[in-house]
Formats: C-alpha cells, structure tokens, sequence
C-alpha cells in the first residue's frame, strides 16, 4: 500500500455521499507498500479502507479482482470484501481514479517472519488455492514470464545506476528463465503477492489475506514459490530452511504438489525473485518525488536469485 493521490476533504465528503457507511470520524493514507493508494477510513458505521488505483493496474480487470474476493469469501476465505454503493456499485472515481471502499480487517502483519507463522501461511495459500478453483473467469498474469521483458526495458538503460553490471546480469538471467520456464504444470487462481504486509494475525491465528490486486491465473506452484521468497530468506540474505520447510508443508497439508512441482521449484523461485527485482528496480528509479510511498531496495532480490540459482529440487526449500 502507498499514498500516490491526495484526497481533498471536499472530494472525500462528496465521494461518500453515494454510500450508507455513516460521518467520516478519521482518514489517514497508509504509507507501506508501492503501488495503489490507500486510505485509512473510519466512520461513524466503522473501519474501511479507500483505495485508489494507480500504474499497474488496468481498470478493465478491477471487476474480476473484486470478484474474486467475493468468491473466496464465499469460500470460507478471509479476505477484504468490496462495499457497494447505494446503487449498489463498488467501483467508482475518486480524484481521477478508479476508487473503491472495502471492509477492513483486524490484525497486525509480522514485521519478522518466524517458523510460527509460516505453517499457516501455507496452508492458508493452500486454502486459497482449492478455493479459487471454483472461481471460472480467467485473469493472464500481466507480470509473470510475458511481462518480465518489457518491465526489464523499462529500467535497462538506468539499471547499473543501482548495481554495476545488472542489467547484462539481468538480460541473461531473462533469457535462461524464459527458455525453461515449466508450462505444464496445475494452474488456478493465485494472490502473487502474498508477502507478510498482506497477511494479518491475531492471537497466533490468520484473520485475513489482503491486497488481491495482484492476482491472477497462473502456476499455483509458482504462488508458492513468491512466498518461499517473501517469507523464508534472513535479514542477511541466507534462506531459512526450517521456514521454508514448514512453509512447503502448511501447503501440502492442503494441497499436496506434484512431483513435476517440486523438481520446478527452484526455477520457479527464480522467477519470482526475478519478477520482485524487476519491479522494485522500477520503482526505485521512477518514485515520484514527494510520494507517501517507501520504495524497496531491488538488490535484496538480486541475492535471493542467486541463491536459487544454485538450488536443487524440493529438497532445497525443505531440508
């Protein structure tokens, strides 16, 4: 989450004009996160957060991510729900952006992983994945392996300002990825952005998965292998096997992998790391100045793709 859009008092007023959520008691942006911008709403008739979306997302998907938290929701999944409108419609515009209000979830995101969270992690991710199942549209995932090159582009020409030699570095780490990218592998509906900021505990428990903004149709497997990332390397870049262990095995408790799986996981992890750097680097050299908004070092993701690089199977993420 970030604050990219300010609100004005008197487009705040009039935009909740249109809802039966009560007074504004309090509104405040939330800084975490870098891509749409999100608000802190309180009412008179409770909490909720505002968001506005910016840059990568397309307005035309908005309907299937909202979709999809309705489904999962109706699944047994925890998730934001969107709030409609008197009219009954959720998204609207707000300071010339598309704009919607959804419930808001109590909790608070482990600001340091540790193994106790990482079994329900995976078998929350599990849950998600055998939920969405049922959920039939269909959404390509705009940033996995088919967006890795264009994103790259954007950011080559400027890529050695963060680390000297990364973008020759980066284009031969695309080319080899791309080339043995798995394509047969289960696929379904994933979250692709299940790091611990958008995941909420209370009392040792999982109250909720947030920020679906990301998802899309793709390798479950793959969804897997963006959390073994998020969640299981150290401040110092080493990989925490017993995290990732109880993290694989959350999962499989759940839904258990493949064999064909488990032998992609490390190019799978690749990706994912590879498809975070991109990102970040990205946003570490086009962040508006003056942006609410906390850019995330892309070098942290260059360690953790080397380590995958030399990783084999399963039994590397496992023990």
């Amino acid at each position: 989450m970030a604050v990219y859009t300010e609100v004005t008092d008197d487009a705040l007023r009039a935009f909740l004009s249109a809802y039966d959520i009560g007074e504004v008691v309090a509104f405040r942006g939330i800084a975490e996160g870098v891509e749409n911008s999100n608000y802190m709403l309180r009412t008179t008739a409770g909490d909720f957060i505002l968001t506005l979306y910016e840059k990568r997302v397309d307005p035309a998907d908005l309907p299937w991510f909202l979709g999809l938290m309705q489904h999962l929701a109706s699944q047994g999944v925890t998730c934001p729900q969107p709030v409609p409108g008197r009219d009954g419609e959720a998204l609207r515009i707000l300071a010339d952006r598309h704009a919607a209000i959804t419930t808001f979830l109590p909790g608070i995101w482990p600001r340091r992983p540790q193994i106790a969270h990482c079994g329900p992690l995976g078998q929350a991710l599990g849950r998600l994945h055998e939920a969405g199942a049922s959920y039939a549209p269909r959404r390509p995932n705009a940033l996995g392996p088919n967006g890795w090159r264009p994103l790259l582009e954007r950011s080559l020409g400027r890529a050695d300002e963060v680390a000297p030699g990364l973008g020759a570095d980066l284009s031969a780490v695309l080319d080899r990825l791309l080339a043995d990218w798995p394509r047969d592998l289960p696929e379904g509906q994933i979250h692709a952005d299940l790091f611990p900021d958008n995941v909420f505990f209370l009392d040792h428990k999982i109250s909720g998965l947030i920020d679906f903004y990301f998802a899309a149709t793709d390798l479950l497997a793959y969804d897997l292998a963006i959390c073994l990332n998020a969640w299981c390397f150290e401040a110092d870049g080493a990989f925490n096997v017993t995290r990732g262990r109880a993290l694989i095995a959350g999962y499989q408790s759940v839904r258990p992998l493949t064999a064909a799986e488990g032998d992609a996981m490390p190019i799978l992890a690749q990706g994912a790391a590879l498809r975070f750097l991109l990102t970040r680097l990205y946003d570490w050299l086009n962040t508006p100045p003056g942006a609410l908004v906390t850019p995330k070092d892309p070098v942290e993701y260059l360690r953790k793709l080397r380590f995958h690089r030399h990783a084999t199977g399963l039994a590397a993420y496992a023990g």
